[in-house]
């Protein structure tokens, strides 16, 4: 979370759990929803729908079409 150093007002985070395991996931998952909940705007794209759907605004796209 190198991204945190600088104290940005916003976070864009690019498949910010891809390639790391279960807990580690986790612990970034709850870090990102952490920083939303101090105020922070957090921007992300995930595969890992799953670990993210309970976010302020979730916008879904399938086959180029956005569903939520």
């Amino acid at each position: 979370m190198r991204s945190l150093i600088k104290d940005p007002a916003l976070i864009l985070a690019d498949e910010p759990t891809g390639n790391l395991d279960p807990a580690n996931q986790t612990i970034v998952a709850e870090a990102l929803q952490e920083e939303a909940r101090k105020g922070r705007m957090v921007i992300m794209v995930t595969h890992n729908a799953p670990l993210f759907s309970s976010g302020h605004h979730v916008l879904q796209l399938e086959s180029v079409r956005w569903v939520k």
